[in-house]
């Protein structure tokens, strides 16, 4: 089962890093249209986003009108006593970021702030199917940290991939640990688990 996600997991990334940096641009401002105006972003107080790496769509117009409208913004860190987990550090315009491991740039982890704490979270992935569960990059780090999601579906946050629309994927297997996001935004349609 591993080998079959392994394989999936590779073909996905490698068809969005091939994508165009026009094609980039053109689905993060559809995805900014898209959710811009969403009912869940507008109420938010609290949202974490991410930063892109590996072709990512890039959720940055997002975090700029977060900023812009005084929503509190955060962007993930994986601490280095807390390895196994991501965590959250504030993040405005001055925040200094600098490369971790992998070159994903990181705010400082000064503050911590605990995954229930979040309205929204923005979630990276590689591929997810229409029920919204989601294929990430393989070190389970959203997994572990929103597990508690797996009991209580309706528990804060709320968890919404975001994705290119050819991340989508018919089907793929499904593990125990696998956190089924709330949401999946593409740069064509919101996706809904209790829609699918």
């Amino acid at each position: 089962m591993t080998d079959t996600r392994n394989t999936l997991r590779s073909s996905l990334r490698e068809s969005r890093q091939k994508l165009s940096p026009a094609q980039q641009e053109t689905a993060s401002v559809a995805l900014f249209n898209l959710l811009g105006n969403q009912d869940f972003f507008r109420v938010a107080q609290r949202i974490a986003f991410y930063q892109v790496a590996d072709g990512e769509i890039d959720p940055r117009m997002l975090l700029d009108l977060a900023l812009s409208e005084g929503k509190s913004c955060f962007l993930p860190v994986i601490e280095q006593d807390n390895p196994e987990f991501v965590s959250f550090s504030p993040y405005d315009a001055n925040t200094e970021l600098l490369p971790n491991k992998w070159g994903i740039a990181e705010p400082p982890a000064s503050e911590v702030i605990s995954p229930t704490n979040f309205d929204v979270v923005f979630v990276p992935l590689v591929g997810f199917s229409k029920d919204c569960f989601r294929l990430g990059m393989g070190k389970g780090f959203y997994d572990r940290t929103f597990s508690f999601k797996i009991f209580n579906r309706r528990s804060s946050p709320l968890l919404v991939g975001l994705a290119h629309e050819s991340q989508l994927v018919n089907s793929f297997a499904v593990e125990s640990w696998d956190v089924r996001l709330d949401a999946v935004a593409t740069d064509k349609k919101i996706y809904r688990p209790d829609t699918a």
